[in-house]
């Protein structure tokens, strides 16, 4: 497996915002955790980075293991888990900056300093987030001029380029048009043959869309999750159905 997690429970202060969550995430599969708001979904995304770190008052209990190593582990470098787990967020945030710098940022500071050697990876991000393309003539323009689906390529873009093993994606596609949106779920299905990626949908269809496997959560707990096949068609538990049907969410 790439990544266990086993009994993780996550709290914000007195708050307890994960609750006691086991599930196992294969190589190379897309993996969608769906659910209503405040399902917890945005907070095991950044557990399993640790991005947790970043809000005070955070307490995280159990195992987060990815190839078999503790990410809690003191010993761990967060740095280079961050590169290793990458996160793209709901809004996009380009730097003010061109789109060229924007992708060769983060290898900079890894310390690739050879502008042949920035160039091409440069070039094989944009190639791999499907924006070289519309974008190949104009990479000394500054990035904030994009559209916002171009914007949001870009970032998914900027985290390729630091070579993760593990994309995490927190609802991309939430404030985009339907052409932008197909755009990155064809870009996510050419993806996974080299990443494993954790995406919190704009919605179910979406899911349908990309994953290969769903994951339900409410309230912070796993309710069920298993092939698209089965949790769609056959749920296990009935608040799945309800939710996958829109009763609720």
């Amino acid at each position: 497996m790439k990544i266990e997690i086993k009994d993780l429970n996550v709290y914000y202060g007195a708050k307890q915002a994960i609750d006691n969550l086991s599930i196992d995430v294969r190589a190379n599969e897309i993996l969608s955790v769906i659910g209503p708001a405040n399902s917890g979904i945005t907070t095991l995304l950044r557990t399993l980075n640790r991005l947790t770190d970043l809000t005070p008052g955070t307490r995280v209990e159990g195992g987060v293991l990815l190839d078999g190593q503790s990410v809690y582990s003191p010993a761990v470098n967060v740095t280079e888990l961050r590169r290793k787990v990458g996160m793209v967020f709901d809004v996009p945030t380009p730097l003010p900056m061109s789109i060229f710098d924007n992708i060769a940022y983060g290898p900079r500071l890894g310390g690739v300093k050879n502008k042949g050697v920035l160039t091409d990876i440069v070039e094989r991000a944009l190639r791999a987030a499907a924006l070289w393309d519309d974008i190949k003539d104009r990479l000394k323009m500054p990035a904030m001029r994009l559209s916002g689906g171009q914007q949001q390529r870009l970032c998914i873009a900027r985290v390729l380029a630091l070579k993760p093993e593990v994309i995490l994606l927190d609802r991309p596609c939430s404030g985009l048009d339907p052409i932008s949106t197909a755009k990155i779920e064809d870009s996510l299905v050419q993806l996974k043959k080299q990443f494993t990626i954790i995406l919190a949908p704009h919605n179910v269809q979406q899911a349908g869309r990309v994953s290969g496997r769903v994951a339900f959560m409410l309230m912070g707990r796993l309710i069920e999750e298993g092939p698209n096949s089965e949790v769609f068609e056959t749920p296990s538990d009935p608040r799945t159905n309800d939710y996958i049907t829109g009763r609720f969410g």
